[in-house]
Parts: C-alpha cells; sequence; structure tokens
C-alpha cells in the first residue's frame, strides 16, 4: 500500500494487523477514485475519513493538497498505525485522529467538511443508516462530496438522505460511490 499521487507520492503506508479487520482499499481503487473526483473538479482540502483503518485515504487527500484530515477509527490498533503513517508521511501536523465509534464522532461534529470518506467493513449491515445521519450532521453541508466504499452487493441508491448520488464504480470485489451534498433552502414557511 503506498501514496499514489502528490507530495508524499511512493511512500509505503503501514496497514493494521489483520487482528484489527480492516480492509484497506487498494491503491488501483484509491487511483480511480481520486480520478473520478478530478473529473468532478473536487480538490478536497477539508477532509473527514471515517472508518479510517491505515488513513491512506485521508493522506492521500493530504498528498494531493488537502490542508486537513480528522481520521476516526474505533479501533486501537488502526489509530496507532494511523498515527505511524501520518508521522511516516509528515502530516502529523495537519490531522487529528480520534480513537471513537463512528456515529458519536458525526452526532458531535459543528464545522462542515468539503470531502468525507466512508470505508467500513463489508459486513456493516447498519451502513446505510450510517450515511443518511451523516448527510443530516453538522459534518456535511451544501456541496459536500461524501464517498462510500463497499462490497458489489451492497446496492447503494441513488439518493440517500441529503446525498445525490454523482458516479459509482467497482472494480473486482471493490467499489465505490461518490455523492454530492444538496440541502434544501429554508424557505421560511411556517406548517
Amino acid at each position: 500500500m503506498r501514496i499514489v499521487s502528490g507530495s508524499a507520492r511512493g511512500r509505503r503506508l503501514k496497514a493494521p494487523p489483520n487482528e484489527s479487520k480492516t480492509r484497506p482499499m487498494a491503491d488501483k481503487i484509491k487511483e480511480a477514485l481520486f480520478g473520478s473526483l478530478a473529473s468532478f473538479g473536487v480538490q478536497p482540502e477539508r477532509i473527514l475519513d471515517l472508518y479510517a483503518g491505515s488513513g491512506a485515504i485521508g493522506i492521500e487527500a493530504l498528498s494531493r493538497g488537502g490542508e486537513w484530515c480528522d481520521f476516526v477509527d474505533r479501533d486501537k490498533i488502526a489509530v496507532q498505525t494511523i498515527h505511524d503513517n501520518l508521522k511516516s508521511t509528515g502530516f502529523d501536523a495537519q490531522a487529528a485522529v480520534h480513537h471513537r465509534a463512528i456515529e458519536p464522532f458525526i452526532s458531535g461534529v459543528r464545522e462542515p467538511y468539503d470531502f468525507v470518506i466512508l470505508d467500513p467493513p463489508y459486513a456493516d449491515p447498519a451502513i446505510l443508516d450510517t450515511l443518511e445521519r451523516l448527510s443530516r450532521s453538522g459534518a456535511v453541508q451544501d456541496g459536500t462530496i461524501v464517498v462510500i466504499g463497499h462490497w458489489p452487493r451492497l446496492e447503494i441508491p441513488d439518493e440517500v438522505g441529503q446525498l445525490s448520488k454523482l458516479r459509482g464504480r467497482c472494480h473486482g470485489d471493490s467499489c465505490f460511490a461518490i455523492f454530492d451534498t444538496v440541502i434544501p433552502e429554508d424557505d421560511g414557511a411556517v406548517d
């Protein structure tokens, strides 16, 4: 696993040992994801990496010019791996690592991000519910790009909460879906 592009291009990253049950996104999938983002003109600056695992996706975004990334994972070994990878790539001053469960973290977010990535375990039965709660949280604003990594058997709807799917791609047994956040304007009408 390595950084595909940007200032840290080619640097190798550690992956958490198998007992942490993480499944890092393959380099070719990361490359396809960031290529898709570039085709939409997306240049992430403030990033939220949920189910961060090794931190590879958030670190890739930092390498490509991102200014800040919050990494969230509940696994202690994954959190240490993220710290190690940030230090080895020189991005530790541009990031914070949160050892927390995803739900309470997104419930407490007050400042929005322009890019949010979720790469949960494939067997997570509540991921679409989590995606919907994220869409209504303080982590997103109109125009926030949200990406979810998933397995091919999980059908991702075109609309989830305030998210609208822009593109979905699969490579082998790994897929991702890119969403734009469209928050309806408050028209001031009283029900």
